[in-house]
């Protein structure tokens, strides 16, 4: 079922560079776009993944019972139930929408691909989460569905090398300094970006730093992306004239990226730090060059800042979890899925319809504003003001327990949107990542509905 051979990584990576060059267009396109455009292009979305999860899906079939995907508007959305980790991976048979595929064979295949790329059933990336909130998760998506992924955490890029002259003839190239295996989304992204859009030069980070520096001198890539403490490093290194780098663009990803960290990459690079937000369940965040202030792909994932019985955070309030509606994603339904990262809404930003060249960051001083950082309908803006604490962007543990079904009608967001808001991330000290529970047994999988356009 699954095979590892150079032939099929460079097959797959074929496949990536022909889906997310057809993708990337509509994606720049979208960064302009009003409210009220996304806002279309998100319904149309969410119609289509619950009606695929409903058709396709024992569990969420179940979870999701009298819900007209046909009709449902984003402002239903709220009233949802929310999706744990642990319900996921306990329900993972039930919870995929392609009958043929399940948790041991998912497991199976991640053990086998972990030093070279490959896809299940010829048509699926298969992934895993840090565990960094002490459970381990696995995601499985198709290569088209993963390209969607891939070309939200690159168009801002893209579309700042087409509006200063183009992308260069051999395509944009990077280093990056992250996950050595593909079976983490950094490591795949290495493994599989070789062109022609965009090509990545990977120095694991889990090498000696002299080792690193080595690879990187001997590349000279223009820009470099990499974990925020290993970036630090860098800069020491760099400093030093250990390391030489005449770099275009650096980027920030993984962990919490300090004010000193990034004064310090700033002084020895000379120039300004992205910082980028990208968790492998799916939600995307980017940053201005230099800007304190990520904003999210909310046109492939809507995110909710909310509190642990599910309601909207106020401004200023730290929210202690972040719902998230992954849009992309049908073969594994991820609809108002917890994640145990946490942000702060710190006021509202004035909307803008501008190119990531030329958009300005929010102000981040309305911390008092009368806003709500939740539901992300539009693309919603969170910043990350100086804190001192951990280095790494920490995980909380998961609430013990959910908002009933339904919601209070009081959770549900004002429409027509209100404007963008800007939010704080918070850090948290990073649990160790324990290893793989043991699956546990689930019940027999259900038939697809006669009828239902599942795979």
């Amino acid at each position: 079922m699954t095979t590892s051979t150079g032939t099929d990584t460079d097959l797959l990576a074929a496949r990536m560079a022909a889906a997310i060059g057809e993708r990337m267009p509509g994606h720049i396109e979208r960064l302009g776009w009003s409210p009220g455009q996304l806002a279309g292009f998100q319904r149309t979305r969410l119609r289509a993944l619950l009606a695929r999860a409903i058709e396709c899906s024992p569990f969420h079939a179940a979870r999701l019972a009298g819900i007209d995907a046909a009709r449902f508007e984003l402002a239903d959305l709220p009233r949802l139930p929310v999706l744990t980790k642990a319900q996921m991976m306990d329900s993972f048979d039930d919870a995929v929408t392609d009958r043929r595929l399940s948790r041991d064979a998912v497991e199976r295949h991640l053990a086998a691909s972990a030093a070279e790329p490959a896809m299940l059933l010829g048509e699926y990336v298969c992934l895993v989460s840090g565990g960094s909130s002490g459970l381990r998760g696995v995601f499985v998506q198709t290569a088209e569905e993963y390209a969607e992924f891939i070309a939200s955490v690159l168009r801002r890029s893209v579309a700042r090398a087409r509006a200063s002259g183009g992308v260069p003839a051999g395509g944009m190239v990077s280093g990056i300094v992250a996950a050595a295996s593909p079976v983490h989304s950094s490591g795949m992204a290495a493994a599989v970006a070789t062109g022609p859009l965009v090509r990545l030069i990977s120095a694991p980070a889990s090498l000696p730093t002299a080792r690193i520096v080595g690879l990187l001198n001997a590349a000279r890539p223009p820009a470099l992306i990499g974990h925020a403490s290993k970036l630090a490093e860098l800069a020491a290194e760099q400093r030093e004239g250990r390391l030489r780098l005449d770099l275009q663009a650096i980027t920030s990803i993984s962990e919490m990226l300090t004010p000193a960290d990034r004064q310090a990459i700033t002084s020895a690079f000379g120039v300004p730090v992205i910082n980028m937000f990208v968790s492998t369940e799916g939600l995307v965040g980017h940053s201005e060059p230099g800007g304190t202030v990520l904003t999210f792909a909310s046109d492939t994932c809507i995110a909710e800042c909310v509190d642990d019985a599910g309601n909207p955070v106020a401004a200023g309030t730290a929210s202690p979890r972040v719902l998230i509606t992954n849009l992309h994603n049908l073969t594994q339904p991820l609809i108002r899925y917890e994640l145990t990262d946490s942000f702060t809404p710190a006021g509202r930003a004035r909307a803008a319809t501008c190119t990531p060249a030329s958009r300005g960051a929010p102000t981040t001083s309305s911390a008092t504003a009368p806003s709500a950082c939740t539901p992300a309908f539009w693309p919603a803006r969170c910043s990350e003001p100086p804190r001192s604490g951990s280095t790494r962007c920490g995980r909380r543990p998961a609430a013990p327990t959910s908002p009933s079904w339904p919601a209070p009608a009081s959770t549900a967001p004002r429409w027509p949107p209100p404007p963008r808001t800007t939010c704080a991330r918070r850090a948290s000290p990073r649990r160790a990542s324990p290893s793989a529970a043991s699956r546990p047994s689930t019940a027999t999988r259900e038939p697809a509905r006669s009828g239902a356009s599942c795979p």
